[in-house]
């Protein structure tokens, strides 16, 4: 088997959440390169219109769907009109994340953790399930959980978001296990700091950022590229025999 052959999409429809930008959009663009019929999610009708032209004009194929991933009823329905547009699913990115505070979990609200949970805990889990049955009757497929290194360790201030995506990856874990029989494999990426508009906050602080990077083995951030890089190794028979890993791309700061 050629390289092209090992890593190619052909025939596969993937389904993106979070995708009208940063890693979910890149994650896009590689797939529809190689062969993806893709479907792309997020709130807003407009931004992923845009992203659609783009992949598109670049010879791909591609659909945006605004929805809320963080309800279920949503969640639902951009199934549905998937299967109606391609008639399947053979792959699901679940990207899609929030983090509307920062600062100690005592100073969480209840309504920001509910909506951090809904979002990066239940979308993944109902989504999760609506594709089994889908994945189980084409013979297979696969679920890529985008997680986070906040997942395997405590992040200062990020504490809820630390908590919901240490849920994500023991989900992951939980449905590779259960899943693997359907011929469904379920991995995580757990990305450190990647230059994206989620993470600005971050990064546009020079002096924090120019201490952090010191720290890493790479020194300096990761790009949305490089994640959707390894999505796509996990999307393809590349990775047939992995399911149930969390893969960090953190520039080594896990070490």
């Amino acid at each position: 088997m050629t390289a092209n052959q090992l890593f190619s999409l052909e025939g596969k429809v993937a389904l993106i959440t979070g995708a009208s930008k940063g890693i979910g959009e890149a994650i896009a663009r590689i797939y529809a390169a190689n062969g993806a019929r893709v479907v792309i999610n997020s709130r807003k009708q407009e931004e992923l219109d845009k992203v659609s032209a783009s992949i598109i004009a670049a010879g791909g194929n591609c659909t945006g769907i605004a929805a809320n991933a963080g309800e279920l009823p949503a969640c639902k329905e951009l199934v549905e009109k998937t299967l109606s547009l391609y008639g399947g699913i053979d792959i699901l990115v679940n990207n899609a994340a929030t983090n509307p505070v920062y600062g100690p979990v005592v100073d969480c609200e209840e309504w920001a953790f509910d909506k951090i949970m809904n979002v990066n805990v239940k979308a993944p889990f109902e989504l999760g399930k609506l594709v089994h049955p889908i994945m189980k009757q084409r013979g297979g497929g696969s679920v890529i959980n985008i997680s986070s290194i906040a997942g395997l360790t405590p992040d200062p201030g990020l504490g809820m978001y630390s908590v919901s995506k240490a849920a994500l990856n023991m989900l992951t874990k939980v449905t590779a296990r259960e899943w693997g029989a359907d011929g469904i494999r379920v991995n995580a990426i757990c990305p450190g700091l990647i230059k994206t508009k989620f993470s600005e906050a971050l990064w546009q602080n020079e002096k924090w950022l120019n201490h952090f990077v010191k720290q890493l083995p790479i020194a300096r951030m990761g790009t949305v590229e490089e994640i959707a890089g390894l999505a796509l190794f996990l999307a393809s028979n590349a990775s047939g025999y992995c399911t149930g890993t969390l893969f960090t791309a953190d520039g080594g700061v896990t070490i």
